[in-house]
């Protein structure tokens, strides 16, 4: 089952049971999901499940960073209801790794590579992101490529 057809089946469950949070969590998936559908480089009609992945991570990230504005503001009902957005839209990602679990991973493309300063770090980033898509942010691979070759 894709995770088109996962989000309409959840999206009818939430409609059934009246549950509008996760309605609109899932709402703003779907939309992110046709929006990607219809964009350029997707002629066969079917998303990549790497993009997928991609548009999930930026979701939740954008929840995320929306929830930290809200709390500096003095909005904590506005966080938390973004905060809980980004909790269902988790749950259609992979299980995410551990820093150690990437960590080897990047030595291990660092040593394939053969990056030995921070002026390779472009390399060992594009390798990086492309293994662990959907697995790990790229923001914690970065610092861990960073840490690496410093």
């Amino acid at each position: 089952m894709s995770l088109a057809e996962k989000i309409n089946d959840d999206i009818k469950k939430s409609m059934l049971a009246r549950d509008t949070r996760k309605l609109e969590a899932l709402r703003a998936v779907k939309a992110g999901l046709l929006i990607a559908k219809t964009g350029k480089d997707m002629s066969s009609g079917e998303i990549p499940e790497t993009i997928e992945m991609q548009l999930l991570q930026k979701l939740v990230k954008q929840r995320r960073e929306s929830a930290e504005i809200y709390r500096g503001q003095n909005r904590e009902d506005l966080a938390e209801v973004e905060l809980f957005q980004a909790s269902i839209i988790e749950a259609y990602l992979p299980q995410q790794m551990s820093k150690e679990e990437i960590t080897e991973i990047v030595k291990e493309i660092v040593e394939q590579t053969g990056a030995t300063g921070i002026k390779d770090m472009g390399k060992v980033m594009g390798a990086a992101s492309k293994q662990l898509a959907g697995k790990a942010d790229n923001k914690t691979i970065s610092m861990i490529v960073k840490d690496l070759l410093a």
